[in-house]
């Protein structure tokens, strides 16, 4: 079995035969102009490094270019993306001088998650005032660039390991503090929505012929969306959420997902819907695989 992975005019390819990989490779190079660079060590700002137990990948030239350009390079580093329980406002604080920098950085930023899902909460936060940012906006902005420069060489190290796929999902209820809009079922939607992801990559792990041993787990600390994922009568004050509530319990009573509580104190997924204090935060990247290569 080989695999192409085409994006634009940039190839990955990999199998389990070196022999039919090089007979593709033959192939497309008779049929377009290509040239073959070995080794994969760099795709779309991506790079790839080989270590005995598994492979790291990181952005660490993006990284450092972005530092560069922001004029962050020699900034005093920071613990965290952004401070514990971080609210950014519409008000309180004068406009930006240079609101085109400010969305240059920002969207920078948002490409860098790919690799550093350490930061996509606080890069959410500050892409919500590109329209009209404001100083205190670019001060958060800041703090993220302080924190990248102390962790410029982190990436996600990739390990062999059983193939078991466990979700986690939450959802932050009622964090805008700009308007207080109402999210009592946030939690399911974001309990469906993470479905749909996993039953997604159950497919994906099928058409490239990987079986899972056994039916993905999903971890939520919320009893309410538990009980309305697993509770065949449908509750009328949760019709207007009906197709979620049908997608998920299907899936359920199906098989092709088990529902399992989680503590809040254990729930990885805090890490994307709130600002956390060091320790936990430091544990959460550590459960995400993120840090330094090993070695």
């Amino acid at each position: 079995m080989v695999v192409l992975l085409l994006y634009v005019d940039d190839i990955i390819l990999t199998g389990d035969s070196e022999a039919c990989v090089q007979s593709v490779i033959s192939q497309l190079t008779t049929e377009f102009d290509m040239k073959d660079l070995g080794i994969l060590h760099y795709f779309l700002g991506l790079q790839i490094d080989y270590h005995s137990s598994g492979l790291f990948v990181h952005q660490s030239k993006y990284v450092h270019d972005l530092l560069q350009r922001s004029n962050m390079l020699e900034c005093k580093p920071c613990l965290t993306p952004c401070h514990p329980n971080q609210k950014l406002l519409t008000h309180g604080s004068p406009s930006y001088s240079d609101p085109t920098h400010y969305r240059s950085i920002v969207g920078a930023l948002q490409y860098l998650t790919f690799t550093r899902p350490d930061i996509a909460y606080s890069v959410n936060q500050v892409c919500q005032f590109m329209h009209s940012p404001l100083d205190s906006h670019y001060v958060a902005v800041k703090r993220i660039l302080r924190y990248l420069r102390g962790t410029i060489g982190w990436g996600i190290f990739f390990q062999p390991g059983s193939l078991c796929l466990r979700a986690y999902t939450d959802a932050d209820w009622a964090g805008d503090p700009n308007d207080r809009r109402s999210t009592t079922e946030a939690e399911y939607r974001a309990m469906a929505t993470t479905t749909a992801e996993v039953v997604w990559l159950q497919q994906l792990l099928k058409d490239l012929h990987l079986d899972i041993s056994s039916p993905p787990s999903l971890h939520c600390d919320n009893v309410s969306a538990m009980a309305l994922a697993t509770n065949p009568v449908l509750h009328s004050k949760a019709k207007h959420i009906e197709v979620d509530c049908h997608f998920v319990r299907e899936r359920v009573q199906q098989g092709v997902i088990s529902l399992q509580f989680v503590a809040s104190q254990a729930q990885f997924a805090d890490i994307f819907t709130k600002g956390l204090c060091s320790p936990l935060f430091t544990t959460h990247c550590s459960n995400l695989m993120l840090g330094l290569p090993k070695t």
